[in-house]
């Protein structure tokens, strides 16, 4: 006699949008890797908030003014770093709020928030988890580097789309697939070292801090948003002002850009 079939049970959701299912967490592979620890920057002990940084030796200012002016409007940060962004947004007069999965930098960039006397509400999250922000609250969404740490963007973007305001815009900073895909030597000679298409986490390292990102490629970046109901609305790849001394100076700067800078609007409701 065969066995009567059981019905399945329902795959727990996440506690403020139906449309999540299952429960997001930062990184979720087809092959159950272990999530990649938090990537977003400014990393290093030495934050400097006095502007808002894109990435890394970023300086130019039209790069900031993406985010626009952020006085009185709530901005939301997806990933801390070392906090430097956050305080940099406090001082300009935002209400931010900043969402970190890596309690060590919530921790630090608390920290550092006391040390400038800004108030800045932070949160230890993964980054599709949202459920302290309301919908439709939102002006800015900024996420810088920290979706190189995130498998899955359509859940994080759905997240961000239901707390931001209508026509609303998140920017968006990545280290750049080509970069990614190339090395040099010790001779500082460059070489092509795997694909566009191989999806493998890649290794960093700046002074004290290390880790892996995941690479995206631009056109999974776009077609992300455009299912989550964004509009792209700017795309550069700027060239980085490195000094001699800058720890992210690399013979692959005069080959290809290091980030990749998106601004995408939200649509719909």
């Amino acid at each position: 006699m065969t066995p009567p079939t059981l019905p399945r049970p329902p795959a727990p959701r996440h506690p403020s949008a139906g449309n999540l299912s299952p429960r997001p967490t930062l990184v979720h592979s087809p092959s159950d890797t272990p999530g990649i620890p938090s990537v977003a920057f400014p990393v290093g002990s030495t934050p400097d908030t006095a502007a808002i940084r894109l990435g890394p030796d970023l300086v130019d200012g039209t790069h900031g003014r993406l985010v626009a002016s952020v006085e009185g409007r709530r901005v939301l940060e997806l990933g801390c770093g070392n906090g430097a962004n956050a305080v940099a947004l406090a001082r300009a007069g935002a209400k931010v709020i900043s969402v970190d999965p890596s309690a060590e930098r919530v921790a630090a960039a608390r920290r550092l928030a006391e040390e400038h006397d800004v108030r800045v509400e932070f949160h230890q999250s993964d980054l599709a988890e949202l459920p302290f922000v309301r919908a439709d609250q939102i002006d800015v969404a900024l996420a810088v580097y920290s979706l190189a740490g995130v498998w899955d963007l359509q859940r994080v973007f759905r997240q961000v789309h239901r707390v931001l305001r209508p026509e609303a815009t998140i920017v968006i900073t990545l280290p750049h697939p080509l970069h990614l895909m190339t090395e040099s030597d010790d001779d500082g000679r460059v070489r092509l070292a795997r694909t566009a298409f191989d999806g493998s986490t890649v290794g960093w390292s700046v002074g004290d801090a290390a880790g892996d990102v995941q690479p995206h490629r631009a056109s999974d970046v776009f077609l992300a948003l455009q299912r989550t109901n964004f509009r792209v609305d700017t795309f550069l790849e700027p060239e980085p002002d490195r000094s001699p001394d800058s720890p992210y100076r690399s013979p692959l700067d005069a080959w290809v850009p290091a980030t990749l800078v998106l601004r995408a609007r939200k649509e719909g409701i």
